[in-house]
C-alpha cells in the first residue's frame, strides 16, 4: 500500500474507496479570542470529487461535550459517525479538502488512530481539477458501513503530559505548528492568551506545502524538520489541526514516535496557571 499521500491519478484509477471532503471554514482571527468557524458542507455541495461525501470535523467528528473546538470523540463514537459516512471494516479512505491539506490531515490522523487505512489527496480538490478530472455538485447518498474501532496507542498527549515535560520529568521534542507570527505572539490569536509553550520549537504547517497546496519534496521536508532531533515529537497548534499536517509530514519521513496535543493552545492558554512565552525561542 502507498504512503500517506496519494495523487489524483492514483485516486481516479481505483474503485471501492470512500472519499471524504474534510473542509472546515476557519477565518483568520480579527482580535484575540475570535474563534469563528463554520462547516465546509455548502462548499462541498457546490463542487466536489464525484462520489465523495462531506465529513464534518466541526460537529459530527468532534466531541460536543468538550470545551475545546475539534476535540476528538471517543473511538466508538468516532467509528459510529464514520460508519454513517460509508466507512466500514476493511475500507480504504482518501481524505481531501479545499484549504491546503490541514483538514484532510486531521481526518487522516483520526482515521489512522482507530485503525482505518487512510490517505490524503495531495493538493486536494485543486490538484484534482488541475489534473483535468471531473467534479460534481449537489448532495450524495451514502450506504452506511459498520466500523469496528481499533484505537492505537501513542497518537495523543494531554495537558498533564506537557506539564510533566515542562518540569523535566519527560523527554520529548515539543513543537508548535502555527505560523511564526502567532508563535511569537505578534498577531491576534483565537485563544485566551498569545504566545507559545515555553521551550517548544516552531515548524509552521503552512510552510510544508507549496503555492499549489501540495506537500514539498521529501528533501525540503527533511530540511524543515531537521532540528527536531531524535526520539518522541509532540506537536501542538491551536486545536490539533495544523499539528496533524506536521504529523503527516513526519510520518511520511519515517518518524514513528509522533503524538498530537489535542487541546493545544485553546486548552493551555485558558489556564492562567500555565506559562506562555512571546517572542522568538531562546
Amino acid at each position: 500500500m502507498t504512503g500517506p499521500l496519494v495523487d489524483p491519478a492514483w485516486l481516479a484509477e481505483r474503485d471501492g474507496l470512500v472519499v471524504l471532503d474534510a473542509t472546515v471554514v476557519l477565518p483568520a482571527p480579527r482580535h484575540d479570542g475570535d474563534h469563528r468557524s463554520s462547516s465546509g458542507r455548502d462548499g462541498w455541495a457546490r463542487e466536489h470529487i464525484p462520489g465523495s461525501v462531506h465529513a464534518d470535523l466541526l460537529h459530527d467528528l468532534s466531541d460536543p461535550g468538550s470545551p475545546w473546538h475539534f476535540a476528538r470523540p471517543a473511538p466508538d463514537v468516532l467509528a459510529e459517525r464514520l460508519g454513517g459516512l460509508g466507512v466500514a471494516d476493511g475500507t480504504t479512505v482518501v481524505a481531501y479538502d479545499t484549504a491546503g491539506g490541514l483538514w484532510a490531515a486531521r481526518l487522516w490522523w483520526l482515521l489512522r488512530w482507530i485503525g482505518v487505512d487512510a490517505h490524503v489527496l495531495d493538493g486536494g480538490l485543486r490538484a484534482w481539477r488541475d489534473a483535468g478530472l471531473p467534479t460534481a455538485a449537489g448532495l450524495a447518498t451514502t450506504t452506511p458501513g459498520s466500523l469496528t474501532p481499533r484505537p492505537r496507542n501513542g497518537y495523543w498527549v494531554g495537558k498533564d503530559d506537557l506539564v510533566s515535560w515542562s518540569e523535566g520529568a519527560v523527554a520529548a521534542t515539543v513543537v508548535c505548528a502555527l505560523s511564526p507570527e502567532t508563535f511569537r505572539g505578534e498577531v491576534p490569536s483565537r485563544y485566551a492568551r498569545r504566545g507559545h509553550i515555553p521551550g517548544s520549537a516552531n515548524v509552521p504547517a503552512r510552510g510544508l506545502t507549496g503555492p499549489d497546496g501540495r506537500y514539498l519534496p521529501a528533501g525540503e521536508l527533511r530540511a524543515a524538520t531537521a532540528d527536531l532531533g531524535e526520539g518522541p515529537v509532540w506537536i501542538y497548534c491551536g486545536g490539533g489541526i495544523s499539528a496533524a499536517s506536521l504529523a503527516l509530514v513526519l510520518t511520511l519521513l519515517g518518524r514513528d514516535e509522533v503524538a498530537i496535543y489535542d487541546g493545544s493552545l485553546e486548552e493551555w492558554a485558558a489556564d492562567p496557571a500555565l506559562p506562555l512565552a512571546v517572542g522568538a525561542p531562546r
